[in-house]
Parts: structure tokens; sequence; C-alpha cells
């Protein structure tokens, strides 16, 4: 992935951005793997879980975050 697109919240939770800076929902470390969580927004900007552009991902799971295979599976041109 371009620099940027993933961002570090704490040592559980890094956020998923789109290339346009879109946050798109964040992967979560639950019992030993990193677990895509698709985040959505609605009309009036509230959070909706599970939704958004990553939807048909939500709660794919990682061993490790790898920027080329999340960039290869999520943002396919």
């Amino acid at each position: 992935m371009s620099k940027g697109l993933l961002k570090p919240l704490n040592e559980a939770v890094c956020a998923l951005h789109d290339p346009s800076g879109q946050h798109v929902g964040n992967f979560k470390w639950i019992q030993g793997a990193w677990k895509f969580k698709a985040i959505g927004y609605g009309p009036a900007g509230q959070v909706m879980p599970g939704h958004g552009p990553l939807t048909a991902w939500h709660n794919t799971c990682f061993t490790h975050l790898d920027e080329a295979t999340i960039r290869a599976q999520f943002f396919k041109d």
C-alpha cells in the first residue's frame, strides 16, 4: 500500500484508509489474528459498522498486516 493507508491507533487497532484517504475500516487484533471491520458512513455522517465500500471483506482475518497483500485483496485496480 502507499504510505499512510494503514494508520495504527493503538497496539490492537489499525485504521485502514482507501487511496483517496477515506476511512473504510479498522483491523483489530482479536484472538491472535488481525480481523478487518468494515466501516461506512451514513448521510448524516453517522458511523455504520459493517458497511461501506469494503463490506464484502468484513471479518476477513490476517495473521499479520502486510500492506501489499491488503492492497491486492481490498483495492484491486
